[in-house]
């Protein structure tokens, strides 16, 4: 069984574009991963996603998704999961896919 990592960001959907969004320092939203904040303790990671649970509309599903330090290039999610939902839709170009070509 492999060790829960310990570090964490929070993620969500924006329900108008559909877009994969991460939890930012400020508080707002970005399509970027490496924007995201990284919490370090689950008890923060937890208290943080209970407030913003609900407290947007335009968000839908946010939970914690595991993520480690990369050098100099903020959070990298760390399961095959997190990592697929950072490139986009996979049935067409649509959103980062557009944006990275």
């Amino acid at each position: 069984m492999r060790n829960k990592p310990t570090q964490n960001v929070i993620t969500a959907n924006d329900l108008l574009s559909g877009e994969v969004v991460y939890l930012m320092a400020s508080g707002k939203w970005s399509p970027e991963h490496g924007s995201a904040i990284l919490f370090d303790h689950d008890e923060a990671a937890n208290d943080r996603l209970a407030q913003v649970e609900g407290s947007d509309s335009s968000i839908v599903g946010p939970y914690l998704a595991g993520a480690t330090q990369t050098h100099n290039q903020g959070p990298s999610p760390v399961h095959f999961r997190e990592i697929f939902r950072t490139k986009g839709p996979s049935n067409r170009s649509l959103g980062k896919q557009v944006r990275s070509a």
